[in-house]
């Protein structure tokens, strides 16, 4: 079989001829003790746990290593399956540590349409990026990646994954530990080792069963990955193993085998079709009556004189109960239809619903020490025609209502970022981003940061945004908790990645979890200020969750 180069020059993968890299191995210092994993949520047998890592000790390398191409995913996968074996017999000198084994392949096969082939194959994820190149809305460039070498860009398009080589999940709020738990496994010299995952809009309130698997985050580092990328595609699977967890790399090495025992390398395209069904039953939470009356009395709340409110985000749970299992995937799949200018997001822990979504609202992306977010509120339709589209957009522009929960959302960011960066630009002040079925009032913000290091301190100011929750953040918060009857689980918390010299969240509204005699619950969230209308609330929540309920038959089947 073909030699492998072992190294960080990812950014070259394509080409054959540039493979020669390094591993890196990483220094050892002082122990610490950190949180054990809860009783309660058992580890899976295809995983460890990296919460329960010692964080002072880096693990004992990391490393990317590179075979040539090839034309088939069928080929890719014999290829990687020569490579555990040669690896099972020949293990690196460590007592711990993560490889990731990479082929690219000569031809554009799309991510979601190998993640449907993998036969609900969990855990699982997938993660795709807006149409807009990423590196164009960085306003401030780091050509360098803090080694000296020049960054390239990956050309990834989305990202899917079975199993998880490592994962990360606690019922503690997220916390630096965390973070530095899932840091323990990445490296700015293996930058396509990442792990994707999510966060509960609120750590603090009782999670219900329907998110008790996710905890209160999960992320994963992928077993088999599969990445498109413009113009190719690339299969990789990933290692991890570390003797202090009693995860050895014998064991590793067995799971990964059995896992790609599962993994079919016939991908066949998928239709963008959702299949017939019946809605049985639909449930609103709160229902609309009760909904007039949480936003008359969150208005109530702001307009008091001395009330330090000026904005809430409520939100509405809807279940829908179906003739037939909705398949994720599938609906996903149709979603990316409509989905210009958005994230399409997938996270299924084992004994679990999907976690689905396609997003429009980035939180934040951070490449090296340049960063960029966005503030995005105020909802109108698609006009029917070019006309009557400039006319909508022009009444959302001059809105008093909506420039005033515009405006709170942008300067809260906006101090946000300033918190942790040297510079802050917003440009423009305020625009409209048009998405297929609705339009928003839009800013982008860009700023460099004081310290790569600063990455914990950026999500956790960030989130939650006024754009979710409300401002102030805590008295918001509050009043949600109060209002609302229903765990938000992961709905409008941060959804994405972190990897190593980059990282990227969006916001995970236009999202529902899905999974067999669950139906689907479908969440959607509106702003509440002054100058707000009752009934006009109702309706936004109803056009932001039409892009799932266009899908499904409203009638009742005949008996």
């Amino acid at each position: 079989m073909a030699t492998a180069a072992v190294g960080h020059c990812s950014a070259r993968f394509l080409d054959p001829e540039s493979t020669k890299c390094y591993a890196t191995t990483l220094p050892v210092s002082s122990r610490q003790s950190v949180h054990l994993f809860h009783q309660r949520y058992p580890l899976f047998s295809l995983s460890m746990n990296g919460c329960q890592g010692d964080l002072r000790i880096p693990v004992g390398t990391i490393e990317t290593r590179t075979f040539a191409a090839v034309p088939t995913p069928a080929l890719a996968m014999d290829r990687l399956n020569s490579a555990i074996s040669e690896l099972k017999f020949d293990p690196p000198p460590f007592t711990s540590g993560i490889i990731r084994l990479q082929v690219p392949i000569q031809q554009q096969i799309e991510a979601i349409d190998w993640l449907h082939a993998q036969h609900q194959l969990l855990p699982r994820c997938f993660f795709s990026g807006r149409s807009q190149s990423s590196s164009s809305d960085l306003l401030f460039i780091d050509s360098t990646n803090g080694n000296g070498h020049t960054s390239g860009g990956h050309n990834l398009v989305s990202v899917a994954g079975v199993g998880s080589a490592v994962f990360f999940r606690h019922l503690h709020p997220f916390s630096i530990e965390d973070w530095r738990s899932i840091k323990r496994f990445l490296s700015k010299n293996c930058p396509l080792i990442r792990a994707y995952g999510a966060i509960r809009f609120d750590a603090r309130a009782s999670i219900s069963s329907e998110w008790e698997a996710f905890g209160s985050f999960y992320f994963m580092v992928p077993q088999v990955e599969f990445d498109e990328l413009e113009g190719g595609s690339m299969l990789a699977i990933t290692v991890a193993w570390d003797d202090a967890l009693s995860w050895t790399w014998g064991r590793a090495i067995d799971k990964l085998q059995a896992t790609m025992g599962q993994v079919s390398s016939i991908v066949v395209k998928l239709r963008r079709e959702f299949p017939k069904t019946f809605i049985l039953s639909n449930n609103h939470i709160p229902s609309k009556m009760s909904w007039d009356l949480s936003v008359k009395r969150a208005l109530q709340i702001i307009n008091r004189s001395n009330s330090a409110l000026t904005k809430v985000v409520l939100a509405r749970s809807s279940r829908f109960v179906t003739s037939t299992d909705i398949d994720p995937i599938t609906w996903l799949a149709c979603l990316q239809v409509e989905g210009e200018n958005a994230y399409q997001f997938c996270l299924q822990p084992p004994d679990a619903p999907a976690f689905i979504g396609n997003t429009p609202e980035r939180l934040f992306h951070r490449k090296w020490l340049s960063i960029c977010s966005e503030a995005l509120a105020g909802t109108r339709a698609r006009g029917g025609s070019k006309f009557l589209d400039h006319q909508i957009e022009h009444d959302l522009l001059s809105s008093p209502k909506d420039h005033l929960e515009f405006s709170i959302v942008r300067e809260s960011i906006r101090r946000r970022l300033e918190a942790v960066c040297n510079t802050v630009l917003v440009e423009p002040k305020k625009a409209i981003r048009k998405l297929p079925r609705v339009q928003h009032l839009y800013a982008k913000l860009a700023g460099r940061l004081r310290s790569e290091d600063d990455e914990f301190d950026i999500l956790s100011s960030l989130h939650p945004s006024p754009a979710v929750c409300g401002f102030p953040t805590e008295e918001a918060r509050l009043l949600i908790a109060e209002t609302e009857m229903f765990d938000r689980g992961m709905y409008a918390g941060p959804v994405g990645w972190f990897g190593g010299g980059e990282s990227e969240f969006a916001v995970g509204i236009r999202s529902a979890l899905v999974g067999k005699g669950l139906g689907a619950l479908i969440y959607a969230g509106t702003g509440i200020v002054e100058g707000s209308d009752v009934c006009l609330e109702w309706d936004e929540l109803e056009l932001k969750t039409s892009q799932f309920t266009k899908l499904i038959k409203l009638e009742v089947p005949c008996s």
